[in-house]
Protein backbone atom coordinates (compact mmCIF):
# COMPACT_ATOMS: atom_id res chain seq x y z
CA UNK A 1 0.00 0.00 0.00
CA UNK A 2 2.88 2.50 0.97
CA UNK A 3 4.25 1.70 -2.53
CA UNK A 4 0.94 2.55 -4.45
CA UNK A 5 0.67 5.89 -2.42
CA UNK A 6 4.44 6.64 -3.13
CA UNK A 7 3.40 6.37 -6.87
CA UNK A 8 0.33 8.07 -7.10
CA UNK A 9 2.33 10.89 -5.08
CA UNK A 10 5.27 10.80 -7.98
CA UNK A 11 2.86 10.88 -10.68
CA UNK A 12 1.08 14.30 -8.96
CA UNK A 13 4.20 16.11 -8.61
CA UNK A 14 5.47 15.36 -12.42
CA UNK A 15 1.53 16.67 -13.56
CA UNK A 16 2.40 19.55 -11.56
CA UNK A 17 5.60 19.95 -13.17
CA UNK A 18 4.34 19.14 -16.36
CA UNK A 19 1.89 22.11 -16.09
CA UNK A 20 4.08 24.72 -14.68
CA UNK A 21 5.73 24.34 -18.37
CA UNK A 22 2.44 24.30 -20.28
CA UNK A 23 1.46 28.18 -18.37
CA UNK A 24 4.34 29.16 -19.07
CA UNK A 25 4.44 28.53 -22.58
CA UNK A 26 0.61 29.61 -22.57
CA UNK A 27 2.11 32.96 -21.12
CA UNK A 28 4.72 33.53 -24.11
CA UNK A 29 2.48 32.07 -26.78
CA UNK A 30 -0.07 34.96 -25.47
CA UNK A 31 2.81 37.68 -24.87
CA UNK A 32 3.62 36.60 -28.75
CA UNK A 33 0.08 37.37 -30.25
CA UNK A 34 -0.75 40.51 -28.55
CA UNK A 35 3.09 41.75 -29.83
CA UNK A 36 2.21 40.82 -33.55
CA UNK A 37 -1.24 41.69 -33.21
CA UNK A 38 -0.17 45.04 -32.60
CA UNK A 39 2.82 44.98 -35.23
CA UNK A 40 -0.17 43.58 -37.78
CA UNK A 41 -3.01 46.37 -37.10
CA UNK A 42 -0.40 49.18 -38.12
CA UNK A 43 0.62 47.49 -41.29
CA UNK A 44 -2.69 46.73 -42.74
CA UNK A 45 -3.55 50.05 -43.24
CA UNK A 46 -0.32 49.93 -45.61
CA UNK A 47 -1.52 46.82 -47.31
CA UNK A 48 -4.88 48.21 -47.94
CA UNK A 49 -3.78 51.14 -49.36
CA UNK A 50 -1.39 49.34 -51.69
CA UNK A 51 -4.13 47.14 -52.51
CA UNK A 52 -6.26 49.71 -53.30
CA UNK A 53 -3.67 51.05 -55.60
CA UNK A 54 -3.28 48.08 -57.61
CA UNK A 55 -7.27 47.52 -57.37
CA UNK A 56 -7.72 50.74 -59.33
CA UNK A 57 -5.02 50.57 -61.98
CA UNK A 58 -6.59 46.88 -62.68
CA UNK A 59 -10.01 48.83 -62.92
CA UNK A 60 -8.19 51.75 -65.45
CA UNK A 61 -7.44 48.49 -67.82
CA UNK A 62 -3.69 49.31 -67.25
CA UNK A 63 -2.35 45.65 -65.75
CA UNK A 64 -3.82 44.54 -68.99
CA UNK A 65 -2.04 46.97 -71.18
CA UNK A 66 1.47 46.69 -69.63
CA UNK A 67 3.98 45.30 -71.29
CA UNK A 68 5.36 42.01 -70.75
CA UNK A 69 8.90 43.44 -70.06
CA UNK A 70 12.26 41.59 -70.55
CA UNK A 71 14.78 39.98 -68.66
CA UNK A 72 16.81 42.07 -66.76
CA UNK A 73 20.55 41.51 -65.74
CA UNK A 74 22.05 40.72 -62.97
CA UNK A 75 19.33 38.87 -61.58
CA UNK A 76 17.10 41.90 -60.96
CA UNK A 77 13.41 40.87 -60.83
CA UNK A 78 11.49 41.44 -64.02
CA UNK A 79 8.55 43.30 -62.56
CA UNK A 80 6.61 43.20 -65.46
CA UNK A 81 7.00 39.87 -65.38
CA UNK A 82 4.09 39.22 -62.78
CA UNK A 83 1.88 40.27 -65.37
CA UNK A 84 2.43 37.45 -67.47
CA UNK A 85 -0.28 34.75 -68.08
CA UNK A 86 1.00 31.19 -69.68
CA UNK A 87 -0.89 27.85 -70.62
CA UNK A 88 -0.35 26.27 -67.03
CA UNK A 89 2.05 23.42 -67.36
CA UNK A 90 3.31 23.79 -63.99
CA UNK A 91 1.87 25.17 -60.50
CA UNK A 92 3.42 26.55 -57.69
CA UNK A 93 2.40 26.59 -54.04
CA UNK A 94 3.50 28.58 -51.18
CA UNK A 95 2.64 26.84 -47.86
CA UNK A 96 3.50 28.27 -44.70
CA UNK A 97 3.60 26.36 -41.55
CA UNK A 98 5.49 26.76 -38.21
CA UNK A 99 9.06 25.56 -37.59
CA UNK A 100 8.13 23.59 -34.53
CA UNK A 101 4.99 21.61 -32.77
CA UNK A 102 2.77 22.35 -29.50
CA UNK A 103 0.17 24.62 -31.58
CA UNK A 104 -2.19 22.19 -31.49
CA UNK A 105 -4.43 21.46 -34.92
CA UNK A 106 -2.67 24.53 -36.77
CA UNK A 107 -0.03 22.70 -39.15
CA UNK A 108 -2.61 19.61 -39.64
CA UNK A 109 -5.34 22.32 -40.81
CA UNK A 110 -3.24 23.84 -42.85
CA UNK A 111 -1.32 20.48 -44.43
CA UNK A 112 -4.58 18.73 -45.21
CA UNK A 113 -5.97 21.63 -46.95
CA UNK A 114 -3.27 22.38 -48.70
CA UNK A 115 -3.16 18.39 -49.95
CA UNK A 116 -7.25 18.81 -50.76
CA UNK A 117 -5.93 21.70 -53.29
CA UNK A 118 -3.00 20.23 -54.72
CA UNK A 119 -5.11 17.37 -55.64
CA UNK A 120 -8.11 19.34 -57.04
CA UNK A 121 -4.91 21.18 -59.59
CA UNK A 122 -3.63 18.30 -60.27
CA UNK A 123 -7.02 16.44 -61.47
CA UNK A 124 -7.93 19.84 -63.12
CA UNK A 125 -4.26 21.01 -64.78
CA UNK A 126 -1.38 19.18 -64.04
CA UNK A 127 -0.59 15.92 -62.65
CA UNK A 128 1.14 15.64 -59.12
CA UNK A 129 4.69 15.44 -60.66
CA UNK A 130 4.18 18.93 -61.69
CA UNK A 131 3.36 20.41 -58.45
CA UNK A 132 6.15 23.01 -57.27
CA UNK A 133 6.49 23.38 -53.32
CA UNK A 134 7.57 26.59 -51.96
CA UNK A 135 8.00 25.95 -48.40
CA UNK A 136 7.79 28.23 -45.67
CA UNK A 137 8.65 26.63 -42.16
CA UNK A 138 10.10 23.70 -41.38
CA UNK A 139 6.94 21.32 -41.06
CA UNK A 140 5.43 21.71 -44.45
CA UNK A 141 8.58 20.86 -45.68
CA UNK A 142 9.45 18.27 -43.70
CA UNK A 143 6.11 16.69 -44.68
CA UNK A 144 6.36 17.38 -48.62
CA UNK A 145 9.94 16.13 -48.42
CA UNK A 146 8.63 12.64 -47.17
CA UNK A 147 5.78 12.66 -49.22
CA UNK A 148 8.63 12.82 -52.66
CA UNK A 149 6.84 16.37 -53.66
CA UNK A 150 9.17 18.82 -55.96
CA UNK A 151 10.56 21.35 -53.14
CA UNK A 152 11.45 24.48 -55.03
CA UNK A 153 11.96 26.60 -52.57
CA UNK A 154 12.42 26.16 -48.50
CA UNK A 155 12.55 29.00 -46.04
CA UNK A 156 13.26 28.17 -41.97
CA UNK A 157 13.31 30.36 -39.17
CA UNK A 158 10.38 32.82 -39.35
CA UNK A 159 10.82 35.49 -36.46
CA UNK A 160 7.94 35.08 -33.99
CA UNK A 161 7.27 38.87 -35.01
CA UNK A 162 8.55 38.46 -38.25
CA UNK A 163 10.11 42.07 -39.88
CA UNK A 164 9.57 43.36 -43.85
CA UNK A 165 12.73 43.02 -44.18
CA UNK A 166 12.51 38.85 -44.06
CA UNK A 167 10.33 38.97 -46.66
CA UNK A 168 11.68 40.77 -49.30
CA UNK A 169 13.94 37.61 -50.80
CA UNK A 170 11.63 35.40 -50.41
CA UNK A 171 9.60 37.37 -52.79
CA UNK A 172 12.67 37.84 -55.34
CA UNK A 173 12.68 34.18 -55.24
CA UNK A 174 9.27 33.31 -55.64
CA UNK A 175 8.91 36.37 -58.48
CA UNK A 176 12.39 34.85 -60.11
CA UNK A 177 10.71 31.34 -60.22
CA UNK A 178 8.00 32.64 -62.00
CA UNK A 179 9.96 34.52 -64.73
CA UNK A 180 12.48 31.76 -65.22
CA UNK A 181 8.89 29.70 -65.83
CA UNK A 182 9.76 27.18 -63.01
CA UNK A 183 5.91 27.32 -62.62
CA UNK A 184 3.04 29.03 -64.49
CA UNK A 185 0.62 29.79 -61.71
CA UNK A 186 1.23 30.24 -57.79
CA UNK A 187 -0.99 29.86 -54.83
CA UNK A 188 -0.21 31.43 -51.17
CA UNK A 189 -1.81 28.55 -48.75
CA UNK A 190 -1.75 29.92 -44.67
CA UNK A 191 -4.25 29.45 -41.82
CA UNK A 192 -6.16 33.08 -41.66
CA UNK A 193 -6.55 34.50 -38.02
CA UNK A 194 -10.40 34.99 -37.13
CA UNK A 195 -9.69 35.20 -33.74
CA UNK A 196 -7.89 33.64 -30.58
CA UNK A 197 -10.21 30.13 -30.42
CA UNK A 198 -10.30 30.21 -34.17
CA UNK A 199 -8.44 30.70 -37.61
CA UNK A 200 -9.76 29.79 -41.33
CA UNK A 201 -7.91 28.14 -44.01
CA UNK A 202 -6.85 30.00 -47.32
CA UNK A 203 -5.39 29.54 -50.65
CA UNK A 204 -5.38 32.55 -53.07
CA UNK A 205 -3.26 33.07 -56.16
CA UNK A 206 -0.30 35.28 -56.05
CA UNK A 207 0.98 34.84 -59.89
CA UNK A 208 0.21 35.95 -62.34
CA UNK A 209 -1.51 38.96 -61.20
CA UNK A 210 -4.58 39.62 -62.82
CA UNK A 211 -7.94 42.06 -62.13
CA UNK A 212 -9.49 39.57 -61.45
CA UNK A 213 -7.48 38.03 -58.59
CA UNK A 214 -6.57 41.59 -57.31
CA UNK A 215 -10.30 41.76 -56.74
CA UNK A 216 -13.41 43.74 -57.71
CA UNK A 217 -13.24 47.88 -56.59
CA UNK A 218 -16.80 48.07 -55.99
CA UNK A 219 -16.17 44.64 -53.18
CA UNK A 220 -13.24 46.52 -51.96
CA UNK A 221 -13.78 47.69 -48.14
CA UNK A 222 -11.37 51.11 -48.90
CA UNK A 223 -12.15 51.76 -52.20
CA UNK A 224 -14.49 54.14 -51.17
CA UNK A 225 -14.05 57.47 -50.16
CA UNK A 226 -16.20 60.99 -49.23
CA UNK A 227 -15.65 62.11 -52.32
CA UNK A 228 -17.29 58.97 -53.92
CA UNK A 229 -15.92 56.08 -56.38
CA UNK A 230 -12.94 57.14 -58.22
CA UNK A 231 -12.97 57.27 -62.06
CA UNK A 232 -10.98 53.88 -63.70
CA UNK A 233 -9.50 56.51 -66.29
CA UNK A 234 -6.23 57.62 -65.48
CA UNK A 235 -3.37 59.51 -67.22
CA UNK A 236 -0.08 58.46 -66.27
CA UNK A 237 3.26 59.70 -65.80
CA UNK A 238 6.36 59.16 -67.09
CA UNK A 239 4.54 55.69 -68.17
CA UNK A 240 2.11 53.01 -67.53
CA UNK A 241 4.96 50.83 -67.06
CA UNK A 242 7.11 52.62 -65.00
CA UNK A 243 4.15 52.79 -62.36
CA UNK A 244 3.93 49.47 -62.28
CA UNK A 245 7.70 48.81 -61.82
CA UNK A 246 7.43 50.33 -58.79
CA UNK A 247 3.69 49.44 -57.45
CA UNK A 248 4.29 45.55 -58.29
CA UNK A 249 6.56 44.31 -55.91
CA UNK A 250 5.21 46.34 -53.47
CA UNK A 251 1.94 44.68 -53.44
CA UNK A 252 4.00 41.36 -54.22
CA UNK A 253 5.77 41.88 -51.05
CA UNK A 254 2.54 42.96 -48.98
CA UNK A 255 0.80 39.97 -50.11
CA UNK A 256 3.27 37.56 -48.73
CA UNK A 257 4.46 39.79 -45.79
CA UNK A 258 0.62 39.67 -44.68
CA UNK A 259 0.21 35.75 -45.47
CA UNK A 260 3.43 35.24 -42.88
CA UNK A 261 1.62 38.03 -40.33
CA UNK A 262 -1.68 36.35 -40.55
CA UNK A 263 -0.26 32.96 -40.40
CA UNK A 264 2.32 33.52 -37.36
CA UNK A 265 -0.67 35.56 -35.72
CA UNK A 266 -2.60 32.27 -36.18
CA UNK A 267 0.45 29.76 -35.05
CA UNK A 268 0.79 31.97 -31.31
CA UNK A 269 -3.26 32.31 -31.14
CA UNK A 270 -3.32 28.21 -31.75
CA UNK A 271 -0.29 27.63 -29.39
CA UNK A 272 -1.73 29.73 -26.93
CA UNK A 273 -5.21 27.72 -26.64
CA UNK A 274 -3.49 23.99 -27.11
CA UNK A 275 -0.89 25.17 -24.16
CA UNK A 276 -4.22 26.21 -22.22
CA UNK A 277 -5.95 23.32 -22.42
CA UNK A 278 -3.22 21.26 -21.90
CA UNK A 279 -3.21 22.93 -18.47
CA UNK A 280 -6.71 22.30 -17.62
CA UNK A 281 -6.02 18.58 -18.77
CA UNK A 282 -3.55 18.71 -16.31
CA UNK A 283 -5.71 20.34 -13.61
CA UNK A 284 -8.12 17.20 -14.47
CA UNK A 285 -5.36 14.62 -14.24
CA UNK A 286 -4.14 16.21 -10.74
CA UNK A 287 -7.48 16.34 -9.30
CA UNK A 288 -8.46 12.27 -10.26
CA UNK A 289 -5.35 11.24 -8.72
CA UNK A 290 -5.35 13.66 -6.16
CA UNK A 291 -9.06 11.74 -5.10
CA UNK A 292 -7.33 8.33 -5.85
CA UNK A 293 -4.55 8.90 -3.22
CA UNK A 294 -6.67 10.68 -0.42
CA UNK A 295 -9.08 7.56 -1.14
CA UNK A 296 -5.67 5.04 -0.53
CA UNK A 297 -4.59 6.97 1.94
CA UNK A 298 -7.90 6.71 3.93
CA UNK A 299 -8.33 3.16 3.38
CA UNK A 300 -4.40 2.45 4.68
CA UNK A 301 -5.23 4.25 7.92
CA UNK A 302 -8.31 2.34 7.80
CA UNK A 303 -6.94 -0.65 7.64
CA UNK A 304 -3.82 0.20 10.26
CA UNK A 305 -6.90 0.89 12.71
CA UNK A 306 -8.61 -2.64 12.09
CA UNK A 307 -5.09 -3.91 12.41
CA UNK A 308 -4.22 -2.15 16.16
CA UNK A 309 -7.92 -2.54 17.38
CA UNK A 310 -8.02 -6.50 16.79
CA UNK A 311 -3.97 -6.67 18.34
CA UNK A 312 -6.15 -5.23 21.13
CA UNK A 313 -8.37 -7.71 21.26
CA UNK A 314 -6.45 -10.19 21.41
CA UNK A 315 -4.41 -9.07 24.62
CA UNK A 316 -7.59 -8.69 26.00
Amino acid sequence: MAGSLQSVKRRINSTKKTQQITNAMQMVSTVKLNQIQKHTESYQVYAAKIRSVITHLAKSHLLESASSGTKKEDGQINTLGMLQQRPVKKVGIVVITSDRGLVGSYNSTVLKETMSLINNVSQAENKQDDIVILAIGGTGADFFKQRGFNIGYEYRGVSDVPKFKEVRPIVQAIVTMYDSQAYDKLYVCYNHFVNTLTSAFRAEQMLPITAENVGDLENDSIAESEEGKLTPAYDTEPSGDAILEVVLPQYAESLVYGAILDAKTSEHASSSTAMKSASDNADDIISSLQLQYNRARQSAITTEITEITGAQAALE
